[in-house]
């Protein structure tokens, strides 16, 4: 007599396998984004020097939102403008023909967005910054 064969078992060991592995790379993947962005953080705070980064802001705008947090949480040193709140924001806003917000003015040359690597690049003197 001949015994039926048991399929799946070696297709669920290697499933729990990819699952695991995974798990393991995108926990591995947060540890990682999490340092770097600790220390991108750490390097835009030693460049910044009080008045070197303004942002240009807007209440309803939620990469504005994210910068200001960013900003706080690395203890980087920056003013920041309403264009609702304050008239004389607004018309800088206005006069640099941005499209939108946040605008992070690095040492007086207007960026569009937050990307901190970008600040850091900026406040380094680095080219493609």
């Amino acid at each position: 007599m001949r015994r039926a064969r048991r399929r799946g078992g070696a297709s669920r060991t290697t499933i729990a396998g990819v699952v695991l592995l995974a798990v393991g790379v995108s926990l591995a993947l947060g540890w990682w984004q999490r340092r770097h962005q600790a220390s991108l953080g750490e390097a835009v705070a030693a460049l910044a020097r009080p008045g070197d980064l303004h942002m240009i802001s807007s209440d309803t705008c939620g990469f504005c939102i994210r910068a200001r947090r960013w900003f706080e949480q690395h203890d980087v040193a920056f003013t920041e403008c309403s264009i609702e709140r304050e008239p004389a924001c607004r018309q800088a806003f206005d006069a640099l023909g941005a499209p939108g917000t946040p605008v992070i003015v690095v040492r007086g040359q207007p960026t569009l967005g937050f990307d901190a690597e970008r600040l850091r690049r900026r406040l380094a003197g680095e080219a493609g910054g």
